[in-house]
Formats: C-alpha cells, structure tokens, sequence
C-alpha cells in the first residue's frame, strides 16, 4: 500500500477591503446576481459572477424548478452563459455567494461537484487556472485554482 497526502492551498479575508477593486466589483456582482435567483423551493439564492480577460462581468444564479433537478446551478448558469456568449476568451475568476431570508450567508461555500467540475472544464478549455472567490459576511475564502477544490478530477484523457 502506498499512501498518498493531497493538500489544498486556499487563502482566507476577513473583509472586501483586503481585495483588489475588481475582484470587489465581482464579489459584488455576485451578490446582485443572488438577490435574483429563482429559489422558491429552498430558499437558498446563489449568485455566480465571472470575470472574463477581456474584463467583462457575467452573472448568473441558480434557476430551481418544481420538476427537481431541472433547475441549474448559479455557478453553471454564469460560466455556460460566457463560453456562449464569448467562447474564445478565457474565464479569470469565478465569485459565489449565497443568501437566504435572513441574508447573505455568513461563512463561504463551495460550488457543488457538478459546478467544479464545469469550472475545470472551463479551465482545461483555456488552459489558464479560474480563481475562485467564495464570499461569506465573515471571510472569503480564494483559490488560485479549481482543483484546489478538485484535486482527483475526471478529464477527458480518462474517456480513451
């Protein structure tokens, strides 16, 4: 038996402020995004915003339906959207948060499998890492990387 370590590096902030502006403006669009979502259900409104090189924002939310799992994530609403709308310019970052009647969540959470998954794609598309912003009232949480999140994941070398 061999035993294998594997080790995340994901970097904790305390406030907005410790960010650059651009990564507070996604942060920001992130929110508006949730403050939008169609969460009848769980009452759980994700937003998503991407930041494209080209420095273009794209929001999404999750979309829920009663004909569950019909619905999509806030995270895959956003990234589907850039690739289609801009298939050739690579995605830089990635901001998720969530808020629920109370309000914006207080600690950060991560994307679902399904959602990391699509952002290593994305990332393998381009071939450049996807940072991820996750935002909770207490800390936000960045990787400078997907597979921070995903370090054993399923690509299409796999599918030969």
């Amino acid at each position: 038996m061999i035993k294998r370590e594997i080790k995340s590096i994901l970097f904790d902030y305390n406030s907005l402020a410790e960010l650059d502006e651009k990564y507070q403006e996604l942060i920001q669009k992130a929110k508006e995004a949730a403050e939008n979502a169609y969460a009848p259900y769980s009452k759980f409104n994700v937003g998503a915003a991407v930041l494209l090189e080209n420095n273009e924002i794209i929001q999404g939310n999750n979309q829920e339906n009663a004909a569950y799992p019909s619905g999509l994530c806030a995270e895959r609403v956003a990234i589907f959207y850039a690739n289609s709308k801009y298939p050739n310019i690579p995605i830089k970052a990635i901001a998720v948060t969530a808020s629920t009647e109370k309000g914006f969540i207080t600690d950060p959470i991560p994307p679902c499998g399904s959602c990391l998954q699509v952002i290593l794609e994305s990332e393998k598309r381009s071939g450049k890492p996807i940072e991820v912003l996750l935002y909770g009232q207490n800390k936000i949480t960045i990787a400078d990387s997907v597979i921070q999140f995903l370090p054993l994941y399923f690509n299409k070398e796999m599918l030969k």
